[in-house]
């Protein structure tokens, strides 16, 4: 019975020191396991901070990420280097008042370069000044690359008196009218697009209104958009060709030769020759006239002799007396 009794006084006591080592391993097992936990907590919101902190990876980080994000960031590609130019574009005139021989010739040399020169003669006109000297007046059109070379060559064909040029820069407007141009075709778009969906008759009148006004100034856009590219690819050469006065003819040598004074005999012989030809033009009614005259008196006057001899040769000859 004490046997017992001990035993089960032992083993109380070991009961207890088995429960009490199982708490404590329990709470070990809570606590390593909240520790855990928080480490994981502590590590998450950790990296959500480094995240919201650093920039996104990826295109940053890979081969040609830097000009993806200048691209995204609107920032220019230093990679790439400065954009291209924008293409020049110059509207080119030049004025041309050159001393000839001969207009016609010189008219047909001109035409024959501009057209040698890929342009062409948007206009042309001739006068007559008096009976000696004719002039011309030419406008041509020519490409921007061969201007320079066909100003000398029209210059060089003769005696030059007066030269004009200018050249005006229409980057700009050309610029502005392309932006223009594209801004109204998107908006024709839309309206068009507005239109398909309407269905109010009302809605439909307004936006064919509006389409028709849209539509008009884009089409003056691109007639002034053509203009530009008509006068920014020809350039406008303006061309005068005169003759020089009979009076100044000659004045390079300052004594006459004896050609000079030959060709001054000839022109005074033919002077007189035409001269006596017109008074003897003049005076051929009178002198027929008066030739006719004097026959007619000659006639009468044979008539009357032929009497007055037959008359004397009828009468005898008187004879000598005797002494």
């Amino acid at each position: 019975m004490q046997t017992a009794h001990h035993s089960s006084r032992s083993s109380t006591p070991r009961s207890r020191t088995v429960l009490a080592a199982g708490m404590l391993a329990a709470l070990l097992a809570l606590s390593g396991c909240g520790g855990a936990d928080d480490s994981s907590d502590s590590s998450t919101r950790s990296a959500a901070a480094d995240n919201k902190a650093a920039p996104p990876a990826g295109p940053a980080d890979s081969p040609g990420g830097e000009s993806d994000r200048a691209a995204t960031d609107g920032s220019p590609d230093r990679s790439t280097g400065s954009p291209a130019p924008t293409t020049t574009h110059v509207i080119r005139k030049a004025s041309l008042s050159v001393e000839v021989k001969n207009v016609p010739k010189a008219a047909a040399a001109a035409r024959s370069v501009t057209e040698d020169a890929g342009g062409l003669v948007a206009n042309e006109s001739t006068d007559r000044i008096d009976d000696l000297r004719e002039t011309s007046h030419l406008v041509l059109r020519v490409p921007q690359a061969e201007y320079d070379a066909v100003l000398r060559k029209l210059a060089g064909g003769g005696k030059l008196l007066s030269r004009t040029s200018e050249a005006k820069d229409v980057t700009d407007q050309v610029v502005d009218v392309e932006s223009r141009i594209a801004t109204q075709r998107a908006s024709v778009a839309r309206v068009r697009k507005l239109m398909d969906r309407a269905e109010k008759i009302a809605d439909v009148v307004a936006l064919e209104g509006e389409l028709n006004n849209r539509q008009a100034e884009l089409e003056s856009l691109l007639a002034r958009q053509e203009s530009l590219k008509d006068r920014t690819t020809l350039a406008t050469i303006t061309l005068d060709l005169v003759e020089p006065e009979p009076s100044a003819q000659g004045t390079d040598d300052d004594d006459p030769g004896f050609v000079d004074a030959l060709g001054g005999g000839w022109h005074a012989f033919v002077t007189t020759v035409k001269w006596i030809a017109m008074a003897v033009g003049a005076a051929a009614p009178f002198l027929a006239a008066a030739a006719a005259l004097l026959l007619l008196w000659r006639l009468v006057r044979t008539r009357r002799r032929t009497p007055r001899a037959a008359e004397h040769a009828s009468v005898p000859p008187e004879t000598p007396s005797a002494p």
